[in-house]
């Protein structure tokens, strides 16, 4: 497990995307081999993405043999209303990239049929080789996609009941109205996170501490989800100095002692540029 300090939200979201850039990159991605990135939502991956849209409007990056899976989306939402999770995406993301819209893949809220609209998502991951890297955010509480305090660590794509914290916490994308936000997703389970070759969590602002150090002092703990990743062989918590203060200090002075390993792994800066024929 390695946990990547930086001074601020800024720079940590500049790493993060550095990271997914170079490990692109040195995948070589092709028609016949696609990098597969599971992805999240929310205000926290908002500077990652910029800094990705901006690699690629320098045509340092290129998203053209890229798949990828969401964690989650609102049940009942349309799809076009301003805060469902595929407007979010497309807005904030997909829409200033040169992916394929049929190689994003966003589960559908309003389906007919949800439990069966979670498990064809679970069998297109499948079908895509498996994630390569799941990038995620977390809540106050340790949630990580949908995963509310309580869930299951093997669990897979369902229908999930949201928790007051969380319709708390949503209620400002909704007006602060509380009867506007939804009260059930459709999430990929901490099982289905797992799964993926490797796992990259954002964690900053200080709201965030004690879900951090439940994270990185404590055991594994269902009432934590995000603890699960201790387990997982490459897991990578990217945070900012605000998301450290319930850390112990030895704790921060090791991770940050191991910074100079940590930035061989964004530098140098890859670029499709030095790959092209």
């Amino acid at each position: 497990m390695r946990l990547v300090i930086l001074d601020d939200y800024d720079l940590a979201s500049e790493w993060a995307a550095k990271y997914i850039r170079n490990r692109i990159i040195q995948f070589k991605p092709s028609a016949d081999r696609y990098f597969t990135l599971g992805l999240p939502t929310g205000s926290t991956p908002l500077g990652c993405y910029r800094k990705l849209i901006e690699y690629h409007k320098n045509g340092d990056l290129s998203f053209k043999y890229v798949k990828t899976f969401n964690m989650d989306e609102y049940v009942g939402l349309p799809r076009d209303h301003p805060e469902s999770y595929h407007s979010y995406m497309w807005n904030n993301f997909f829409k200033h990239i040169d992916i394929e819209p049929q190689n994003t893949h966003i589960l559908d809220g309003n389906a007919s049929n949800l439990q069966t609209e979670c498990e064809a998502f679970e069998q297109k991951i499948t079908a895509a080789g498996g994630i390569e890297l799941f990038v995620g955010g977390i809540g106050p509480d340790g949630h990580i996609a949908f995963n509310e305090p309580g869930s299951s660590l093997v669990s897979r794509t369902r229908v999930k009941t949201l928790a007051k914290d969380t319709i708390v916490a949503n209620a400002r994308f909704f007006g602060n109205d509380l009867s506007k936000v939804p009260t059930m997703t459709l999430t990929v389970g901490v099982g289905t996170v797992m799964d993926a070759r490797e796992v990259m969590i954002l964690i900053t602002g200080a709201h965030k501490a004690f879900a951090l150090y439940k994270a990185i002092e404590e055991g594994v703990n269902h009432m934590w989800t995000v603890s699960a990743f201790q387990q997982h062989p490459r897991t990578i918590f990217v945070c900012d100095e605000d998301a450290t203060l319930e850390l112990r200090v030895k704790t921060v002075k090791y991770f940050k002692g191991l910074m100079h390993v940590h930035n061989q792994l964004v530098e140098p800066m890859l670029s499709v540029k030095d790959y092209m024929d």
